[in-house]
């Protein structure tokens, strides 16, 4: 298990002044630092935060796993192919969401990413991943398809306002990861993810390989420093 880093919300915080600070690309470096595996960002269309500059920066600097989330645009899928990161991170996106708000549905994208997207990235070396709910069906289109891996969406967990809501969707992301592991994919996780319930998904939940977490560790990082942040979340997967 292994902890990967999103500095979207840096980009973020710089782009509300526009004067070129804080820097992702600084920021990556104090996570790598840090212990972090690698970096993660997300390209949108409209380049709310991340910008195709610091695409490029970031592929230069990062000496760990590099992970693009996008949409599947032609757009986009044109810069993956040039900036060749380790891992593409397939995600849906919407211009008015606050953030991604749930993952792929599977039955509305399979035919134009099987005859479209997948079919672009052959041979490129690009290891590709779904972001997915936990449901059966899209997990077996994802092995149909022939990805590598599945980031299960820990939103729906995270942001459980009950214990029983809680145990529900553990148990639907331990039998999504369970799927997932069985059908020979990596199982990945991500979204809503902190300090408080980082423990309690990975007692509860198998396989997990690479944890993406984003907000609430630059969030943190506002009064504790990144250095500090990214070695609280590391103590927690190496005492799992």
């Amino acid at each position: 298990m292994q902890l990967l880093v999103n500095i979207d919300h840096v980009a973020t915080l710089r782009n509300a002044r526009g004067e070129g600070f804080p820097s992702p690309i600084e920021a990556a470096k104090i996570c790598e630092d840090a212990g972090a595996a690698g970096i993660v960002f997300h390209l949108r269309g409209d380049r709310r935060h991340i910008r195709d500059e610091d695409v490029y920066e970031l592929k230069k600097s990062v000496q760990g796993i590099l992970d693009f989330e996008m949409a599947a645009t032609d757009e986009m899928i044109r810069i993956c192919k040039e900036v060749k990161p380790e891992l593409c991170t397939l995600v849906p996106e919407g211009r008015e969401e606050l953030t991604t708000e749930g993952g792929l549905n599977m039955k509305v994208v399979y035919d134009d990413f099987e005859q479209r997207v997948f079919p672009a990235f052959k041979d490129t070396g690009i290891l590709m991943s779904l972001f997915l709910d936990p449901n059966p069906e899209d997990i077996e289109l994802a092995a149909k398809l022939g990805t590598d891996a599945v980031e299960l969406h820990t939103g729906n967990f995270a942001n459980a306002t009950s214990k029983s809501e809680q145990l529900h969707e553990l148990e639907r992301l331990q039998k999504g990861a369970e799927q997932i592991h069985k059908l020979g994919m990596t199982v990945n996780a991500g979204h809503g993810l902190n300090l408080n319930n980082l423990p309690v998904l990975i007692n509860s939940v198998p396989h997990l390989q690479d944890i993406s977490i984003g907000h609430a560790l630059v969030s943190q990082s506002l009064f504790w420093g990144l250095e500090r942040t990214v070695k609280a979340y590391l103590e927690i997967m190496k005492g799992r």
